[in-house]
């Protein structure tokens, strides 16, 4: 088995070489790149910029959008707060979270708390919208082609995930500091949700965990996008598609004060849907099913595993 992690063109979703060589990857790595993605550049460019304004705000503006006991689920979440499952260290990051908009009497909104808007930065709404939509429609574009791989309709996944509660978050890893730390950026982590894409990697640090135990850094072609396996698709999927431990390790002394930027979209199930090992993916020989359990009510177990609730 290669320890590369493979590239393949979004292009070619509907082709069965594509279908196959997803397949593969997920089991072996849980995470593949994809170039041609969909989200335009410009766009990209104009949404870091605003987010590389607000991070560089002095840090009580920024608190004036942290809204305590929401876990993080909208606005900011200011530095040292998020800690991987387990570890007795903070991740060295801040970040903001984006989630769908939904209208007033939808009955989500229960699930889904309200965005939070920064106020002057021009077009920042539409924006944050605009973003979200984009990585939304290009990650249901990636689940036909993840159905083909579990021999299901190409549509099976799109009444599961249209209204999930999904979040779009930017990162903001500052320089580091001049003294050594125990924190690294990002502590080793499985993502709770359905697949991750993020955009942003190219920055060095990302690392993935082998089935052989050892490290391996992603380093994707510029302008591409790492997509891995969430928890829920692997117990979806009873573990045939791997939900991966993965890290964003300090740079190397001369990157050492170069600020990381990055922006995963965390694709969620709607929140009643029931997660329950998919009857191909069950049987003898194949390890015993979890049990049943709604979107939802996995999402705030995890939550608050990682101290965000």
């Amino acid at each position: 088995m290669s320890n590369a992690i493979p590239t393949l063109s979004l292009r070619a979703v509907e082709s069965a070489g594509f279908v196959r060589e997803l397949g593969t990857a997920y089991a072996n790595h849980g995470f593949v790149i994809i170039t041609d993605h969909g989200i335009p550049q410009p766009l990209i460019d104009r949404f870091l910029g605003m987010y590389k304004i607000f991070f560089g705000s002095p840090d009580a503006d920024k608190r004036r959008y942290h809204i305590a006991g929401s876990g993080g689920a909208r606005g900011y979440t200011p530095f040292g707060i998020e800690t991987a499952k387990g570890s007795r260290h903070f991740d060295l990051k801040e970040f903001w979270h984006v989630g769908r908009e939904l209208p007033q009497g939808h009955p989500y909104r229960h699930f889904m708390a309200d965005n939070v808007w920064i106020d002057g930065i021009e077009n920042f709404k539409d924006s944050c919208i605009e973003m979200f939509d984009t990585f939304d429609r290009s990650g249901r574009r990636l689940l036909t082609a993840i159905a083909r791989v579990l021999d299901l309709p190409s549509d099976y996944f799109e009444d599961k995930v249209q209204l999930g509660n999904s979040v779009l978050r930017v990162i903001h890893y500052p320089p580091m500091p001049p003294n050594p730390t125990e924190s690294i950026r990002a502590g080793a982590h499985e993502d709770i949700n359905v697949i991750t894409l993020l955009l942003g990697a190219e920055e060095p640090g990302l690392q993935v965990l082998t089935r052989q135990g050892e490290w391996l850094s992603v380093n994707p072609v510029p302008g591409s996008m790492v997509v891995n396996v969430g928890d829920m698709l692997q117990r979806l999927t009873n573990g045939r598609l791997r939900s991966t431990s993965h890290r964003v390790i300090n740079p190397v002394s001369e990157r050492a004060q170069n600020a990381r930027y990055s922006m995963p979209f965390f694709l969620h199930f709607n929140p009643d849907f029931p997660i329950a090992a998919l009857p191909s993916c069950v049987g003898p020989g194949k390890p015993a099913p979890l049990p049943p359990i709604l979107a939802e009510e996995y999402l705030q177990e995890r939550l608050c595993e990682i101290k965000l609730k």
